[in-house]
């Protein structure tokens, strides 16, 4: 792909609002001047989430992900660097000069994930040109989606295409491209037998599946002849970009009107989705056939937590469905259930009445949990009293898995009115199943992996010479998605850094003797004293990430340029990314009413940044004297007998001096050495 020139990044990442695209995956909520919501990276019940449209930085606490809109992009859509800016300018109509598609030879070096996206979209834009510009396409395909009364316009949004009868005329043309058979395989556009080849879809209506930011994942075919024996849908098959437990159809194009109303619809297939949209109800979502999972309801669950689900008239997957309320309740969310009139389902209801009617009909209709599957389980047989305490178990059951207690009880005060049953009874048995349900939760559970420590790095040893960062290797770009780098950080590594980077640009004031011998007072950056009292005692850091902002902290020195937080804040290196903002996230702001109103002044890190500067390097200059000196026991204790006399009195002087350096250092932390 084409270079993206640094000016357009710097414009890309200026003009976007991490606000408003991470609002496109997460339902953010005001919190001071903060947004929070549930972190799209892990299953949680407790906000942990936080966006600061300030810094347009973001933190996940429950994940320790961080950094900026293009580290959101690359972490949620494993979107490679290049790619999340380009979807960036795409959204906000950023222009990026000489832009050109991958050539065959750059596809073949991009990840195999970024590939399938690539020929996803290929075939995208190859189904849509066949709907709309060839004869087949037309007089077939385009007349079934205006037969099911689908508009132009809904047509465009959702992408639908079409697939040519002819057998392979999507392969060649992908192979015609450059595209690989493999990619095409794996993603299940193309079928190989012996060494024949044939389009997966052919003859059939096509209808995109996206990802929440709208990349092409997947496709559902569906065919246009009435042969009973021939499938009426073709789905993509799971790849590794596809995961179909994983996805819901529509979300792409209704997660804004979810988050408006606070409410998802959710119903079974592309075309009720598709004539729901069109009828105006704009906020459902497709389970796409196949049986609704948790992964799907806590993608819903980003959004809002109320979710009603559309039925059709047919009693039996009615009560085949019971698990999905079952699932939607043990997720700690609001559901409802709407029936339609027998005969009809969303697709058919929706174009037979007007938008007003539909979304009356919607309201009207829609049943808690408990009087629906009431109303189901007992047709007919409210009077067997067995069947009678079989249902009334069922739903006492459905009850115990809502994990809020205040909620379960309002819900069994509900059971026990209905059902004309006294309350302590139904407690009882609510205890029982609650107490099941725990017992299966643990011996599902498996223990979570210790994290590491965060101590400061026990190895003296500096990162290997022949180390060079990703960036810099020829060839290759970091990886979409920035690995955590496998060491400790050093805590006084981390605060040098820190303030480096925060602070790098403020003046302090020094003194120094001048040729006469008089003390007299100059000033310098943060960044420039810090650097030079590493240079003197040939001091790096340890840390990869932090040895690499050095050296590019220290080369712009030499250029006579002082880096700021924001310059590292658009590298490519997303550790970089994610430690910066990390710092900005954690600041801690004092609010000026302490003086104005109570006249209270606090002191803060700023207030005192001499004291803090020095302090930050002797402390990282006393850790690596202590360091060398375990190390110079180490191998006294552990090769002194290997070691020639010279060589042994030369480290147990090197032990002396730095142990006098050591107190000295300490002297001025104000420390206690303890020999």
């Amino acid at each position: 792909m084409a270079i993206i020139p640094a000016h357009i990044v710097d414009e890309i990442i200026q003009t976007a609002r991490i606000e408003e695209v991470i609002g496109d995956f997460v339902s953010l909520k005001r919190a001071g001047s903060n947004l929070k919501g549930l972190s799209p990276f892990t299953d949680e019940k407790t906000a942990s989430f936080v966006v600061s449209p300030a810094k347009q930085i973001f933190k996940c606490f429950s994940t320790s992900k961080g950094g900026n809109v293009v580290s959101f992009l690359m972490e949620k859509e494993h979107y490679s660097y290049p790619e999340a800016l380009r979807w960036l300018a795409d959204k906000y109509g950023v222009q990026i000069p000489d832009d050109k598609p991958a050539t065959p030879e750059e596809l073949a070096a991009i990840s195999e994930r970024e590939s399938l996206h690539i020929i996803n979209e290929f075939a995208r834009d190859h189904f849509k040109d066949n709907l709309h510009n060839s004869n087949e396409g037309k007089k077939i395909a385009m007349s079934y989606f205006v037969e099911r009364g689908f508009r132009p316009d809904i047509i465009e949004k959702f992408q639908l295409g079409y697939c040519m009868n002819s057998g392979k005329g999507f392969s060649d043309a992908a192979l015609a491209k450059g595209y690989k058979m493999e990619y095409m395989e794996k993603v299940g556009l193309t079928k190989t037998k012996d060494d024949r080849y044939f389009d997966f879809f052919r003859g059939r209506v096509i209808f995109p599946i996206h990802s929440v930011s709208g990349r092409i994942l997947g496709f559902g075919g569906r065919t246009l002849i009435t042969d009973k024996k021939v499938a009426k849908y073709f789905n993509s098959p799971e790849s590794v970009i596809y995961n179909k437990s994983e996805i819901l159809y529509g979300l792409h194009q209704s997660k804004g009107d979810i988050i408006k109303y606070d409410q998802c619809f959710l119903c079974e297939g592309y075309t009720d989705v598709i004539a729901m949209f069109q009828a105006g109800v704009q906020n459902v979502v497709a389970s796409s056939g196949t049986s609704l999972t948790k992964g799907q309801i806590r993608l819903v669950k980003r959004y809002t937590k109320n979710m009603t689900i559309l039925y059709d008239g047919d009693a039996a997957g009615i009560k085949a469905s019971f698990r999905g309320i079952d699932l939607i309740l043990e997720e700690g969310m609001n559901v409802k259930v709407v029936l339609f009139p027998e005969g009809e389902d969303p697709d058919s209801y929706a174009k037979s009445v007007s938008t007003t009617e539909l979304e009356a009909y919607l309201k009207d209709h829609a049943q808690d949990f408990i009087s629906f599957k009431s109303d189901i389980l007992t047709d007919g047989e409210d009077d067997d009293p067995i069947k009678r305490a079989e249902f009334i178990r069922d739903i006492v059951h459905s009850v115990s898995l809502i994990p809020d207690q205040i909620t379960r009880n309002v819900y069994m005060q509900t059971v026990a009115k209905r059902f004309n049953m006294g309350e302590e009874v139904l407690a009882n048995e609510l205890i029982k199943l609650r107490k099941v349900k725990l017992d299966q939760d643990i011996k599902r559970s498996k223990p979570r992996p210790t994290p590491r420590p965060s101590q400061p790095w026990d190895n003296s040893e500096a990162p290997p010479e022949d180390y060079v960062p990703p960036e810099y290797r020829d060839g290759n770009s970091p990886s979409p998605i920035a690995k955590p780098v496998v060491a400790l950080v050093d805590h006084n590594e981390h605060d040098l850094m820190r303030i480096m980077v925060r602070y790098g640009s403020h003046a302090l004031e020094q003194k120094q003797l001048n040729d006469e011998g008089e003390e007299e007072t100059f000033e310098t950056s943060i960044t420039e004293l810090i650097c030079h009292e590493l240079d003197i005692d040939e001091l790096t850091f340890n840390h990869p990430t932090f040895a690499k902002m050095h050296r590019i902290i220290a080369d712009a020195l030499g250029e006579n340029t002082l880096l700021k937080s924001s310059y590292f804040k658009r590298m490519e290196d997303q550790e970089i990314v994610k430690f910066v903002s990390e710092i900005e996230m954690n600041e801690r702001e004092v609010s000026h009413n302490w003086f104005s109103k109570h006249n209270i002044y606090t002191n803060t890190e700023k207030d005192k940044l001499q004291a803090a500067v020095m302090g930050s390097i002797y402390s990282f200059k006393h850790s690596r004297v202590e360091q060398r000196i375990r190390k110079i026991q180490q191998e006294l204790t552990t090769k002194a007998a290997e070691i020639e006399d010279e060589d042994l009195m030369l480290l147990l002087a090197e032990q002396v001096a730095l142990e006098h350096v050591k107190r000295m250092i300490a002297e001025k932390l104000g420390r206690i050495v303890v020999r």
